[in-house]
């Protein structure tokens, strides 16, 4: 893993930047992109990937767990991502969760298939049961009050189940401080630190 990660302004010339080097892989690859909440990780990599996997996905069902520890890795189903990431690697499809943002639930499964350039992105893509598995490390970045504005309109459109006023909560007590735990191991496992200081419509 790189000592000295790449540093790149704007979605866009990331997007362009990251294109050329996966374009010299002839092999499925695995891109990984870890930020905080709307910082811009999932539009960059729809912008990258073949298929997204979301960490959201392995969230476990939020009613069983302490509001404040909701985000935690330890109560991800991680061990599920790793096996379903190396499935797709090998080219086997991969049975995945599907998580409600409505019910904070895992609510379903659904088959997903292999892709040329696998993306997954979340808050916990760069932990060290995941990161391993990549081949691109990313590492997405912006401002807190940029962040807090783009989640704010995302929960305004009705998206989301929570309203602003929980949603702020969990952004304040939950999402920041948990980050806070992890973002220099994270930050020391990327190749690539993308500054995304653009105000742009992102989902968290």
């Amino acid at each position: 893993m790189s000592d000295a990660p790449e540093i790149i302004t704007g979605i866009e010339a990331a997007c362009e930047h990251l294109r050329r080097r996966l374009a010299a892989s002839s092999e499925p690859t695995l891109v990984a992109i870890a930020g905080r909440v709307a910082s811009g990780k999932s539009t960059l990599a729809r912008a990258l990937g073949d298929t997204v996997i979301t960490t959201d996905r392995y969230l476990p069902d939020y009613a069983r767990v302490d509001p404040l520890e909701r985000d935690l890795p330890e109560h991800a189903d991680l061990a599920l991502l790793e096996q379903n990431l190396r499935d797709l690697l090998a080219g086997r499809p991969a049975r995945v969760p599907v998580w409600s943002f409505i019910d904070h639930a895992r609510i379903a499964s659904e088959i997903i298939e292999p892709a040329p350039c696998l993306v997954v992105e979340g808050i916990h893509a760069l932990h060290a049961r995941i990161a391993p598995l990549a081949h691109l490390r990313v590492l997405v970045e912006a401002p807190r009050d940029l962040r807090w504005q783009r989640w704010e309109r995302l929960e305004r459109s009705g998206e989301r189940g929570w309203g602003v006023e929980h949603a702020r909560w969990h952004f304040d007590k939950v999402a920041e401080p948990t980050f806070d735990r992890f973002e220099s191991e994270y930050r020391a496992r990327a190749d690539a630190i993308v500054r995304n200081c653009e105000d742009m419509p992102t989902t968290p």
